[in-house]
């Protein structure tokens, strides 16, 4: 009945399936929530805020091919991300870049330093925060340690539960400095958001005769895999099955748990137009909470009764009910752990992995689907 069969409708799944099914092939989606979008659904919420459940998420990107596929299905809000952090109460602004640099030291010590950084290594180049701190010039180490101390070391702490030197080279990479005035979070050529929600555009991507969604449907209900055989409601499946779940989760956990960081969402409403000022404010050095977000700033959205907010509290994932798996902890030995179940999902030459779950890896919402258009394409 169906050549393909995706497990789940967040982004990754929703545009695999939505390029399979443009092919005429017959997709089932299956999906453990009660909603599609994944991640990135947000809803009104009791006092009409557009609020998104399972925290920010902002499109950026560089990849044409991501931006137009995605522009088919909704139109868009021009969304410029500016991330201020609260370092001992003063808010400055993030990345550290020149403009910070100066609110920090004054304009004469910072305009010093800025002249030293752009002659080193380039106006416009982003640095990672651990090159600079090897810095021979002791002004550049400098910063570097500031950076390090009020924007970086706590606020890593409290994200990933580990010190720094524990964490992979690749988290430490997306902390760098920014040798411009330029306040912007990212620097892709597209920025934004949906301009009625992800909800409602990935409705009209899965807005197709060959696509069928079954909601609230956990996929070992249906699926099984048994001596490098897929079973499709206990009858031999040789389609292909699109997986985007956690990989330990599908083999039952049978080489123990992959470790993950989970967030608890503290929601909060106010009745008065402004709460922060901003659309998101890291707090680096004090709170048990890494950041918050007043959607009303990320959304552009004017009416609604006051603001809503939310406050993001990390924590180690365990798998108990209602806790979800967000961020991979990448080092040896979960990387090895995660070698094993992709060992095993190999075993089955019709089943393909999808996604930050099923790979044990992070991804931004458009390489995910760049990555998810590819394995479209290859599937004949």
């Amino acid at each position: 009945m169906y050549d393909c069969i995706v497990v789940g409708a967040g982004i990754a799944g929703s545009v695999a399936a939505r390029k399979i099914a443009e092919k005429g092939k017959k997709v089932l989606i299956i999906e453990k929530r009660n909603h599609i979008a994944g991640n990135c659904y947000d809803c009104p919420d009791e006092n009409n805020i557009l609020i998104h459940l399972y925290g920010p998420h902002i499109f950026h990107t560089n990849v044409e091919r991501v931006y137009e596929f995605f522009s088919r299905f909704t139109d868009w809000y021009d969304f410029r991300h500016k991330v201020v952090a609260n370092v001992h109460g003063e808010l400055i602004p993030v990345p550290f870049n020149l403009n910070t640099l100066r609110k920090v030291y004054g304009e004469e010590e910072g305009g010093r330093i800025a002249d030293k950084l752009i002659a080193e290594y380039g106006y416009g180049s982003r640095v990672p925060i651990m090159k600079l701190r090897e810095n021979k010039d002791e002004s550049i180490r400098k910063i570097a340690d500031y950076v390090y101390e009020n924007i970086f070391l706590r606020y890593t702490m409290k994200q990933w539960g580990q010190t720094p030197d524990q964490i992979s080279p690749d988290v430490t990479a997306r902390v760098p400095i920014v040798i411009s005035e330029d306040d912007g979070y990212f620097a892709d050529k597209y920025q934004g958001l949906p301009k009625n929600g992800f909800t409602p555009m990935i409705e009209k991507m899965l807005d197709h005769e060959n696509i069928k969604v079954r909601l609230s449907t956990d996929c070992k209900e249906v699926l099984s895999f048994k001596d490098g055989n897929v079973f499709f409601e206990d009858m031999p499946y040789s389609g292909y099955v699109i997986y985007t779940g956690a990989i330990d989760e599908l083999f039952g956990l049978k080489y123990g748990r992959l470790p993950y960081r989970s967030l608890d969402f503290k929601f909060e409403h106010y009745d008065k137009d402004d709460f922060q000022g901003h659309s998101v404010v890291n707090y680096t050095v004090s709170e048990d909470y890494t950041r918050i977000t007043e959607f009303k700033h990320l959304t552009g959205q004017k009416d609604g009764n006051g603001t809503t907010i939310v406050k993001e509290y990390p924590f180690a994932y365990t798998g108990k009910e209602g806790e979800i798996p967000y961020y991979s902890i990448a080092n040896d030995e979960n990387n090895a752990l995660y070698a094993k179940y992709r060992d095993e999902a190999e075993k089955y030459p019709n089943l393909k992995l999808l996604g930050r779950l099923a790979e044990y890896r992070y991804y931004n919402i458009d390489a995910i689907a760049d990555k998810a258009i590819d394995m479209a394409e290859s599937i004949s």
